[in-house]
């Protein structure tokens, strides 16, 4: 469940801190009192849009945070597959908000974007505001038969899109192939061209980066000639070199090595250096002689060099590129070498795709038509316990007509509001209200599949009142016994059934105004609830009538 939320220098809030319980929060205030930015700096935490005017007027940043405690096995598991692990069961994810760029947090560890938003799916679901238009669209109803679906259809749905992948692939590989004779002769003439030029360079892996040592060495011998010879004369040739003073050294202190340790000691280090020395005048000799190259080797090289420059140049910036190039177009060029029979190989394989698209896209719709007759009578009891009495519910399935990624489904929500009217589409018949209604039933229905303990609804009430809006009250609390809900409302029945109440108010101090919350007590909830009922003036009859709301929630709730 959401545990807390810190949030700092967003439109009017200077600095905020919320602790939310169990079941549910309601949130209330005066229209223009800053609900919105509350429930929006949950979205900019979690991945959401923002510009830079949401910034507090004389920020630098604004900063949002959230605590979620993770209880839930399933939540767990599905989190450490995205290599996020509670500590001590918590998950705190943040966002730190500057102009133009911002800085996402998953328990102290800066993440992209995409992840915070891929964990926020896995710990909360918000309604918006205006989600229940999002209903009105035929394309969005797939997704919530398998969402509702997860579990029985998401092997299948993976079947579907990787047969769909490689038949896309292979149509479009059949697509390029496919040209007139005169062509495949022009392509099959520069492909031999080219490959035999490959070949005949008869390249190896490495060979460039040993020639380019060997090309700076030869280019550079007469200085490296002369560098040696000068280091090899003080270290070995002529008088008064190294190893002749070393040689000296070692047998006017090997009359004393006997006497003491000390002077042992001395005596074996300059035999030591002694050997060293040697050694290293071997090896100095030995790279001098390498050094000595001929105008001929010298050329060859240079040569070579350019010649295979000339190949990356054309065919790749390294050898294994230029080798990987060449084994494409040996492979292009068997293919047009023997056109039709690859062409009616690709035509078989390419049916085998289809049908193996056709299957699962077939097995898939089947599932789906199983668990939509599940959703769909789980719907409509939730309809009717919103006050639609004599509502029909139905999900509508039709063929695409062409295979898609989804599979072969085009669904569609059907709904029948009076007795004796049929089915039709429901962006034909709901109104605004009926579909913030019809969002909250399929949102309850959801909530009791998935394994998201936190639901967020910002003005569900939305076009409701009087009976309605108490069956709306009732349905939220029902979820509330079962998950965290975190709602914002104007209707005082729903705002009754508050396990725990914040208020959200503006206040101005210095001249600055901010937005606040905070907890209500008892008789601060039924005082606010007399604010909603009675406007401005709060009457002895509006906080009689807030009381006894208040106590007839108390005794749905039970």
């Amino acid at each position: 469940m959401l545990q807390n939320l810190h949030v700092k220098n967003l439109a009017l809030i200077d600095e905020i801190e919320v602790e939310f319980e169990d079941g549910l929060n309601i949130l209330t205030g005066e229209t223009g009192a800053g609900k919105s930015i509350i429930l929006g700096s949950v979205n900019l935490a979690l991945g959401g849009r923002y510009s830079k005017d949401i910034l507090r007027q004389g920020a630098d940043y604004g900063l949002v945070e959230l605590t979620f405690l993770v209880e839930n096995e399933q939540q767990v598991r599905k989190l450490k597959e995205l290599d996020i692990y509670p500590e001590e069961g918590a998950v705190l994810l943040s966002r730190r908000l500057m102009s133009g760029r911002s800085v996402s947090r998953i328990n102290g560890e800066t993440v992209q974007i995409g992840l915070l938003k891929e964990a926020a799916q896995i710990l909360i679901d918000i309604h918006g505001q205006h989600e229940h238009q999002s209903l009105l669209y035929k394309k969005n109803h797939l997704g919530i038969v398998d969402a509702f679906a997860r579990e029985t259809v998401s092997e299948e749905k993976k079947k579907v899109r990787e047969a769909y992948r490689d038949f896309k692939a292979c149509e479009k590989e059949l697509k390029e192939t496919s040209s007139d004779e005169n062509q495949r002769a022009r392509e099959l003439s520069l492909l031999k061209f080219e490959t035999e030029e490959i070949r005949e360079a008869d390249l190896k892996p490495g060979e460039d980066e040993d020639l380019e040592v060997l090309y700076r060495r030869m280019a550079n011998s007469k200085e490296i000639a002369e560098c040696v010879n000068e280091a090899y004369l003080y270290t070995s040739e002529g008088n008064e070199n190294a190893s002749e003073n070393l040689s000296r050294a070692i047998h006017a202190i090997s009359g004393i090595a006997q006497y003491d340790d000390t002077a042992s000691g001395l005596y074996d280090q300059l035999v030591e250096i002694d050997s060293l020395l040697n050694d290293f005048n071997r090896e100095l000799a030995a790279y001098g002689s390498e050094c000595e190259f001929s105008e001929e080797e010298f050329h060859e090289t240079e040569n070579r060099l350019n010649e295979i420059n000339r190949l990356k140049t054309k065919y790749g910036d390294s050898i294994e590129k230029i080798l990987e190039y060449c084994g494409q177009q040996e492979k292009r060029v068997e293919i047009l070498e023997d056109y039709d029979r690859y062409m009616e190989e690709l035509r078989q394989r390419m049916a085998a795709l289809e049908e193996k698209v056709k299957k699962h896209g077939k097995s898939l719709s089947s599932l789906r038509k199983k668990q939509a007759k599940v959703l769909e009578k789980a719907i409509e009891e939730g309809l009717r316990d919103l006050n639609f009495e004599n509502v029909q519910f139905g999900i509508q399935f039709t063929q695409t007509k062409e295979y898609t990624p989804e599979g072969i489904d085009e669904v569609e929500f059907m709904i029948s509001l009076n007795p004796g009217q049929p089915l039709k589409p429901l962006a034909n018949v709901a109104s605004g209200g009926e579909l913030s209604r019809i969002m909250l039933a399929i949102k309850s229905v959801m909530a009791k599949r998935d394994e998201i303990e936190t639901l967020i609804f910002d003005e569900i009430d939305v076009g409701i009142s009087g009976r309605t809006a108490q069956k709306v009250s009732e349905k939220m609390a029902v979820i509330g016994k079962g998950h965290q809900v975190i709602c914002i409302t104007h209707l005082a029945q729903i705002a009754a059934m508050a396990d725990h109440h914040f208020m959200i108010e503006k206040a101005t101090h210095n001249g600055v105004t901010r937005t606040e919350i905070r907890r209500l007590d008892e008789q601060e909830s039924v005082t606010e609830l007399a604010r909603i009922l009675g406007g401005a003036k709060i009457t002895d009859t509006v906080l009689r009538s807030a009381v006894e709301m208040k106590e007839l929630a108390r005794q749905t709730r039970i």
